[in-house]
This record gives structure tokens, C-alpha cells and sequence, in this order.
């Protein structure tokens, strides 16, 4: 693409997403983050400010010429988005959980059986068991990608364990960065035992170490 057309695409990228997003959440806070994706370049992902926290809602950039070339549309010029729906739900009815959308529980799928779909919903949380709090830091190993960790985590450990996970610090030193990440283990039809918590923990950090990372 020439230069021209890229900026002329990169405009209506943002702006068409910025009026989605602000639809949904209204006049909010924005922010555009540099980004890498196989088949887009530039790329950028959009975060809102949203509950007194920035909130990554969707990964965008102009499609390569080669994308183009091999869908048989050589002439054309274009742009490509991907929004998670869970996410976007998460923040917008106040769901503390992305397991709860693969739930069967009535009592949180008939909060959403509405006659009108403009119909404001707010989540009402049911009881659930006790969690348990782990940290883990460690050196960051070689082409490290923050977002990446998340579905890591959740891939690597039970998938029904694992209901949180924030960055709390991070810091370089050295040419090499630390962050430390605090998970919340919870189960769907238990008390997690302190053990039991610890072992799954200790599982993470093995992963961690079989990925490159140090832990501290």
C-alpha cells in the first residue's frame, strides 16, 4: 500500500471502531496501543478506561497485500478487527466470571431471558465457594506477550480453577523485566483446599520455568 493509502485506511479503521466502542459504553476514555498480528500491518489494539481501569476491547490493522492477494482480491485495500464478546459482556453487565457463558446454571442464564433486548440488565451475583489468593513473579523469558499469558494460564491449569488473574508490578532491571501476577482459584463445586490451591500453584510456576521463565 502506499503510504497515503495506509493513513486513509488507518482513519477509518479508528474511527469506525471508536464509534462502535463508544456506542456500547458511551463518551469514555480511549487509548490506541501499538500491536503485532499475523496478517495485519500496521496493527493496534483499542483500550477504554473503564471502571477505573484500562480495558483491552479489540486487536485491529490493515490487512497485508499478501492477505489480499491470496483471497483473489489483489486490487482491493482493506482493514480486519476481532472483539472478544465474552469480554465486552463481562464489562458491560458486571460478570465477574468468563466461565459463567459456558455455565448451565438457571440461575445465572434466566438474568438474560428478557422480552426487550434494549432492556438494561445488570448481573446479580449468586453464592459462590470461597476462593484462594496466589502471586507468582518471575523473569520475563525471550518474545514475551502479557496478553498471551492470560490464555496460557487458563490452558495450562484446570480450566474450572482458574477465576482471575492481574498484573500487579512489574519492573526492569538489567535489560530484564519482572512482572508478578495475582491469581484467584476458585471452583465451581467446592472449597479449594489451601493444598490443594498450592499445588495447582505450583504447577503454574513449573510451566512458567518450562517456558523460559525465571521464577523469583
Amino acid at each position: 500500500h502506499t503510504t497515503e493509502a495506509v493513513k486513509l485506511l488507518e482513519y477509518s479503521l479508528k474511527s469506525t471502531l471508536i464509534g462502535l466502542v463508544q456506542s456500547l459504553f458511551g463518551r469514555c476514555k480511549y487509548r490506541w496501543v501499538d500491536a503485532s498480528f499475523p496478517f495485519t500491518y500496521p496493527s493496534f489494539e483499542l483500550e477504554i478506561f473503564y471502571n477505573d481501569e484500562w480495558l483491552e476491547v479489540l486487536g485491529c490493522g490493515i490487512l497485508m497485500q499478501d492477505v489480499l492477494v491470496k483471497s483473489s482480491v489483489p486490487n482491493k485495500i482493506g482493514w480486519a478487527f476481532g472483539l472478544g464478546l465474552e469480554r465486552l459482556a463481562m464489562a458491560m453487565y458486571n460478570i465477574p466470571d468468563i466461565r459463567m457463558f459456558w455455565s448451565t446454571d438457571e440461575r445465572f442464564l434466566k438474568q438474560f431471558r428478557v422480552d426487550n433486548i434494549h432492556r438494561k440488565i445488570q448481573f446479580e451475583p449468586y453464592s459462590n465457594y470461597s476462593s484462594r489468593t496466589r502471586d507468582i513473579a518471575f523473569w520475563l523469558p525471550a518474545n514475551f506477550v502479557e496478553n498471551d499469558f492470560y490464555d496460557f494460564v487458563r490452558d495450562t491449569l484446570p480450566s474450572d480453577t482458574v477465576e482471575d488473574i492481574k498484573l500487579i508490578d512489574n519492573f526492569t532491571k538489567e535489560d530484564r523485566t519482572s512482572h508478578c501476577y495475582r491469581l484467584t482459584y476458585r471452583a465451581w463445586d467446592r472449597h479449594l483446599s489451601v493444598e490443594e490451591a498450592n499445588h495447582i500453584h505450583d504447577n503454574l510456576a513449573a510451566e512458567v520455568e518450562r517456558i523460559g521463565g525465571v521464577v523469583r
